[in-house]
């Protein structure tokens, strides 16, 4: 994705570069992958998923670990892996009788990196 490095004032009543309004308005993803996007950042504006991702992005971890880590119930930690599963944030993986979570690709990864990053630049 390209970007324009600094911003660019538009004069009141200026003409419209229809070329450029046109060029951006195809480039922009179509109704369903926003609304996707839309339920993504969603379920990242709740700080117990955050933490639970976060958490997730330092090993795999179960249900039962992960409580005790975020300090809520095991039933409180299920219902928002079953969220973020929902959404393909994270996945799940059998081990005898546990189950391992962990983030579901390196695009998650980055995500929770970057978003970090920037809130730890203010």
């Amino acid at each position: 994705m390209k970007t324009i490095d600094r911003a660019i004032e538009c004069a009141p009543h200026e003409q419209t570069d229809e070329a450029t309004v046109a060029r951006v308005q195809q480039s922009l993803p179509d109704a369903g992958v926003l609304l996707r996007m839309s339920e993504i950042f969603g379920a990242l504006g709740d700080p117990t998923r955050l933490r639970l991702l976060l958490a997730l992005c330092r090993q795999p971890l179960c249900v039962h670990d992960l409580s005790q880590i975020l300090g809520v119930t095991e039933s409180a930690v299920s219902h928002q892996l079953r969220t973020l599963k929902m959404l393909r944030l994270v996945t799940a993986r059998r081990a005898g009788k546990r189950v391992y979570y962990s983030l579901d690709d390196a695009h998650v990864h980055r995500l929770m990196d970057e978003g970090l990053k920037h809130a730890l630049e203010r």
